[in-house]
């Protein structure tokens, strides 16, 4: 494959839910693909023909993930990079324009000066980890069923229940194993499980399945990573009818993940404790307060992992 010679090539793409708006810098040749497997083979096509130094994706939700993914596998090299660090690029200095097409040459030029550190993450290792998380917690539903089971059944049968809970023990530590080889897989990976787990409550299990579940953890504001696990308070209104704020929708996986770790944070976790104790004393349901709690939780990880911030105790209060 002839590939044209140019150096310092940097490419940006600003990504949609449709299309793909693709600059490369400093040729300033411009691509508008769609955003599917046709466009995205389009884009693979023509910067494999290129020798470049950087492509640089913004993180806009899950919407990059099938073109990193590509990249990947054309072993382009490739940055997702947080929004925010791009904004206030643009800030510093002064652009103000905002289209899709500025904003593709805006990427590229933020990858020129900035030169993000190359991304190391495997897109294929995202899918089996959550794969492994779900057949975790299938075995562990198992687990329980059984472990009821040898409460109430004779002792004529509890050898059986034994060696199916013997079984499980050994699949489930199969399990936890595999997630820890495809954390240690990818230096990201590695570092963003070891931000998470310093927060008191998250084990090695909810990290993985923050990773596979919530890539995008890190990369929004705190409305929107709420809203995207389905922890953000709803208004229920129609004509005169004013109900409740409610909360709904969002990937359940997580809110699932979530919640099981907020009830062993609220154990050894003062911050998470005394936010559930208040909300339960001015009257709230459990249920509502331990969401409540859920929602801080959320943020606050969004947050760690933004800013590349461990746990501390005082620094998450100022986080309230």
């Amino acid at each position: 494959m002839n590939k044209l010679v140019v150096q310092n090539l940097n490419v940006g793409v600003d990504v949609g839910k449709d299309f793909l708006d693709i600059h490369i810098r400093p040729l300033g040749e411009y691509l508008k693909v769609s955003n599917d497997k046709k466009g995205i083979g389009e884009a693979i096509k023509r910067l494999r023909k290129l020798t470049v130094e950087r492509i640089v994706i913004e993180a806009t939700g899950r919407y990059e993930i099938a073109f990193v993914s590509a990249c990947a596998k054309a072993a382009l090299p490739f940055s997702v990079v947080n929004p925010i660090h791009v904004k206030r690029f643009a800030g510093a200095i002064g652009r103000k324009a905002k289209t899709d097409k500025l904003d593709a040459a805006l990427i590229a030029h933020f990858s020129e000066v900035i030169q993000p550190a190359l991304s190391t993450l495997k897109p294929e290792n995202i899918q089996k980890m959550a794969d492994t998380v779900a057949r975790r917690n299938q075995l562990l539903e198992m687990q329980t069923r059984e472990k009821n089971r040898l409460q109430i059944m004779p002792k004529t049968v509890q050898s059986s229940i034994k060696a199916i809970l013997t079984v499980l023990k050994k699949q489930i530590q199969k399990m936890d194993d595999e997630l820890a080889d495809l954390i240690e897989s990818c230096p990201e990976y590695q570092a963003k499980s070891e931000l998470v787990q310093s927060m008191p409550g998250i084990g090695k299990v909810s990290a993985a399945a923050l990773i596979s579940y919530l890539p995008e953890l890190g990369m929004m504001n705190s409305k929107q990573v709420a809203a995207l696990v389905g922890v953000a308070p709803m208004n229920k209104e129609s004509g005169r009818y004013k109900g409740k704020q409610v909360t709904q929708g969002g990937r359940h996986q997580v809110r699932t993940v979530l919640f099981m770790a907020m009830m062993s944070a609220m154990q050894c976790n003062a911050k998470f404790k005394a936010t559930y104790e208040r909300l339960v004393a001015a009257g709230k349901p459990k249920k509502v307060a331990i969401i409540a709690c859920v929602r801080k939780m959320v943020v606050i990880l969004n947050s760690m992992v933004r800013d590349g911030v461990m746990w501390e105790e005082k620094a998450a209060y100022c986080l309230s």
